[in-house]
């Protein structure tokens, strides 16, 4: 598959760093191991030992370098070679592949392209993450689809009355696919979907959130930045207040293709209320949690439909896919520039 490189990806959070020795995981299809060294560099080498290609994460962590399970050899946070047993002498190509590695707003970000591109400039805003003003819960799913289909499952939010009716979603006689929907685009980035829900009954999630079990106004907007950095902005309120006392939420899918079939999913719940509350913070995780549990299911059911009858989705259009639609054409545009012309880079835009 063709992906979009020089773009920051998210590669985990940073607290993964401090939990592990390193971190493995396989981006766009190029296998990554990952480490902080004692004075806090972060690091990221192609997980390949350059002598017989044994992945360095199947070794182990010698201080600030990594030792190859099979010979020893030794790889500083540069991808050096500091060491081989048997020999003071280092060939030039004893050397790992180093991918530029970033910490911000609580994640790693990673970049698979060109680093002589890595501009931090280019890390996108998701600063809610660790804003003093909100208060995050964070996961994370492995999912065994293209990150296309994630995509367009987080643009168009109508399935929920359909696959969460136990979580998010209203019941089929308040589908929010009735609610008028506005799609826009902007800087050839970035697409939004709105939508107003008022006088509706609270699905489970918000009533839990609100503590308040009578009709509420709420609007989301699914917002999807080119290639995987999405965000659901949500708001819910009794309908008996204003909108200027609405639970807001910010939550966070950042989508990073594995491999042509599987996608790594980071996703943060950032609210704005009641922000002390670590009791609510673990309920919203184990909500959210069980909602993508339930996105799951059905994106990798779709994926093997894909491979089974190689087709094309959607196969039948229905106005609910056109922001995913024109995401995926926005995608495809860009994909093709890459290409043609390498050096191009996608400066992020604001989320809101």
């Amino acid at each position: 598959m063709n992906w979009l490189k020089n773009v920051w990806y998210v590669a985990g959070f940073t607290h993964e760093l401090d939990q592990a020795p390193f971190v493995a995981r396989t981006f766009l299809g190029q296998p990554v191991v990952m480490f902080r060294t004692s004075d806090g560099q972060v690091s990221a080498l192609r997980d390949l030992c350059p002598h017989r290609l044994m992945p360095l994460s199947k070794g182990r962590r010698v201080g600030d370098e990594l030792q190859c399970g099979y010979h020893g050899m030794r790889f500083n946070a540069q991808g050096a070679c500091t060491d081989i047993p048997g020999q003071t002498q280092i060939p030039a190509k004893a050397c790992a592949q180093t991918h530029p590695l970033r910490v911000r707003h609580g994640l790693l970000w990673i970049w698979m392209g060109d680093a002589a591109l890595a501009s931090d400039d280019l890390i996108p805003d998701v600063h809610w993450n660790d804003d003093p003003m909100w208060t995050p819960s964070i996961g994370y799913h492995r999912l065994a689809c293209d990150f296309r289909l994630v995509n367009d499952n987080l643009l168009d939010l109508s399935h929920e009355s359909y696959v969460h009716l136990r979580t998010i979603g209203n019941d089929e006689e308040e589908s929010i696919a009735n609610y008028p929907l506005k799609v826009t685009i902007e800087g050839e980035r970035l697409v939004r979907a709105h939508r107003d829900m008022p006088n509706i009954d609270p699905p489970p999630f918000f009533a839990m959130v609100l503590k308040h079990n009578g009709p509420i106004h709420r609007w989301q907007t699914a917002i999807n930045m080119l290639p995987g950095i999405n965000m659901t902005d949500v708001g819910v309120y009794p309908v008996e207040k204003t909108k200027d006392e609405a639970h807001m939420m910010h939550v966070m899918h950042l989508l990073t293709p594995e491999t042509e079939t599987s996608t790594h999913y980071f996703w943060t719940v950032a609210r704005n209320f009641d922000l002390d509350d670590e009791v609510l913070t673990g309920k919203i995780q184990a909500a959210i949690s069980a909602t993508f549990d339930e996105d799951q299911v059905v994106l990798e059911i779709q994926q093997k439909q894909l491979e089974t009858y190689g087709s094309a989705v959607p196969n039948v259009a229905i106005r609910l896919d056109e922001a995913a639609v024109r995401a995926r054409r926005l995608l495809e545009q860009h994909v093709q520039r890459e290409q043609q012309v390498p050096q191009t880079v996608l400066a992020p835009l604001p989320l809101l």
